[in-house]
């Protein structure tokens, strides 16, 4: 509670005394928002905890800087914002301070979901937000639906589902009919998000992975190679990307 206060009481002098504090917005901190929360995750993936610690240092601070704002504008402040959090947390947790019973993490998404439409909520998927990457989109509707019941049975037949949809774009890979194509490929990405969900995989996590992997293995070509890489056969290049492989932790 003490940092907190310290915190609070920094962000009243920076936003009176500070020439680009009182200069921000909603808008302005928006995007700057959104490259915090990317670097936590990285942080995150990087397993590196003294990264993770300081970065959520710097989302609270854009939490705190938003309640500043909204303070001003005599909209809302700090206060009633971590009351409203708290509100909904115990509403929306019946199984701790109600009488339902939820055994299971499953019950547990279900019920929040479920008082989420008696709130007034039009549709499962309105806490979608628009703006999520097309990938967290697709994982995050999947997850909701499920939720309340919209699921395949057997992991198997999420995998059937992800063969017919790779044979439909077959159907089609090799014509003109580039909108179709499009469609065809867009269904087996969907599909395979799905299996990855069933199997227990964040789809995004995996890929975010393989990307960092994919970059470090072609900046060793870049740094090891003797010559121009525009001079390079590929078999050149795959020579140097398997020696990559075996300076990478198991």
């Amino acid at each position: 509670m003490e940092a907190f206060g310290r915190l609070l009481d920094i962000m009243d002098d920076l936003r009176a005394k500070c020439p680009w504090d009182m200069k921000q917005t909603f808008e302005t901190l928006r995007i700057l928002t959104i490259e915090e929360t990317y670097e936590l995750s990285d942080a995150i993936l990087e397993g590196n905890n003294q990264d993770i610690k300081e970065e959520i240092g710097d989302l609270m601070l854009h939490m705190v800087f938003y309640a500043k704002i909204g303070e001003e504008q005599g909209a809302f402040d700090i206060e009633s914002a971590l009351h409203a959090i708290c509100d909904k947390l115990i509403k929306r947790h019946p199984h701790i301070y109600g009488d339902v019973i939820a055994t299971n993490e499953a019950a547990v998404k279900k019920n929040w979901e479920l008082i989420k439409l008696s709130e007034g909520k039009k549709s499962v998927l309105a806490g979608v937000p628009n703006g999520l990457p097309a990938m967290v989109k697709a994982y995050r509707m999947q997850e909701k639906t499920g939720q309340l019941g919209f699921e395949w049975k057997d992991k198997k037949d999420v995998w059937a589902k992800v063969e017919e949809e790779i044979n439909e774009f077959k159907a089609v890979a090799d014509t003109d009919d580039m909108a179709r194509k499009e469609d065809e490929f867009g269904d087996i990405l969907f599909s395979l998000i799905n299996y990855a969900r069933y199997s227990g995989i964040n789809p995004e996590t995996a890929l975010e992975r393989v990307n960092k992997k994919f970059k470090s293995r072609f900046e060793y070509i870049e740094t090891h190679s003797v010559q121009p890489l525009s001079d390079m056969t590929l078999e050149d290049m795959d020579k140097l990307w398997d020696e990559a492989k075996t300076h990478e932790p198991s």
